[in-house]
């Protein structure tokens, strides 16, 4: 990425001498002599072939879409790879990419990690016979702040890899919102919904036209004087949404629904996650347990009092270089 950003720079056009090289076209000059047909030469001729001016306006709109990489924390970011996507799928791993909830700007970061890991963990997956040989789940909370592109299809395809996803949204309206005529593909793709309450219109609607109806019996008695009496007995049986939307609005807070695939959906009580066992390692349970980022990251050395350690003098000789 920093490459790309020097030769934007780098690549000056002068409108009134359509002969003038600059040290890019030099640079695609040279390649040009070792290989014609590459792929970048040809590709760059096709660009060579704009007057200048248009060549200036090209550049300006690389330059603009470009410019949060002239940040110098972006760049510094994108110099190198640490995360090393590849080997997810080989051991058990843990990667958290937070983003702000409020600010996109940089969410296109975030959304290009997800690219290149779907991407890689596919091609990994293809190569190990279709399978990764660890499951990777994808915990996607607030999936709707964010738009990962092509997901509509990733989604249909990632199952057989042996790779999850778990998209959380608010409402599915902030899903159509975001992936447009995608969103239903991305639903439809979803083996299982868990309805964990909410008031939005849409949402209640197909929730409950997906829950079905359910059988009732209607009784209804008549009574009508006059100058002769009648009475009447009717009965009939009737279809009526399991829940309603007005229901599914009020529904319980420790309540929720569940949708499996092959299976009717059916009612169950929240899981209470104070009570796993694991509650008590968390930050919640604890203030202590809270991880600090800032000092997982710092390079300074904090040795523990009972800890056993080495010191080594080193006594570095510069007369000798």
């Amino acid at each position: 990425m920093t490459t790309l950003l020097e030769m934007l720079n780098a690549s000056e056009v002068r409108e009134d001498d359509e002969n003038f090289k600059n040290a890019v076209d030099l640079m695609f000059d040279a390649l040009e002599k070792r290989d014609p047909q590459h792929f970048a030469v040809r590709q760059y001729k096709k660009y060579k072939m704009a007057a200048g001016k248009t060549a200036k306006s090209i550049l300006i709109s690389c330059g603009a879409r470009m410019a949060p990489f002239d940040i110098r924390e972006v760049r510094e970011l994108m110099e190198g790879d640490e995360l090393e996507l590849e080997k997810i799928g080989d051991r058990k791993t843990a990667l958290f990419c937070i983003v702000s909830d409020t600010d996109m700007t940089f969410n296109f970061i975030s959304a290009m990690v997800y690219t290149q890991m779907f991407n890689v963990l596919c091609d990994k997956a293809l190569e190990n016979g279709g399978a990764l040989k660890t499951h990777v789940t994808c915990l996607l909370d607030e999936f709707a702040n964010q738009k990962i592109p092509n997901f509509q299809h990733l989604i249909s395809v990632i199952r057989s890899r042996e790779i999850s996803a778990h998209i959380v949204v608010q409402t599915q309206s902030q899903l159509k919102a975001v992936y447009k005529d995608h969103a239903e593909t991305i639903i439809g793709n979803c083996s299982c919904v868990l309805f964990l309450g909410g008031k939005e219109r849409s949402t209640l609607k197909e929730i409950s036209e997906t829950l079905g109806k359910e059988t009732i019996d209607l009784f209804n008695t008549s009574d009508t004087r006059g100058s002769q009496r009648s009475m009447g007995v009717n009965y009939q049986k009737l279809g009526k949404e399991l829940m309603s939307t007005d229901e599914l609005a009020v529904m319980d807070g420790g309540k929720c629904i569940l949708q499996l695939r092959g299976v009717r959906p059916f009612l169950s009580d929240k899981y209470d996650i104070t009570k796993h066992p694991n509650f008590q390692y968390t930050a919640d349970a604890d203030d202590k347990n809270a991880f600090d980022i800032e000092a997982f990251l710092s390079t300074r050395l904090k040795p523990k009092p009972n800890e056993v350690y080495d010191v080594f003098e080193v006594d570095v000789d510069t007369e000798g270089e």
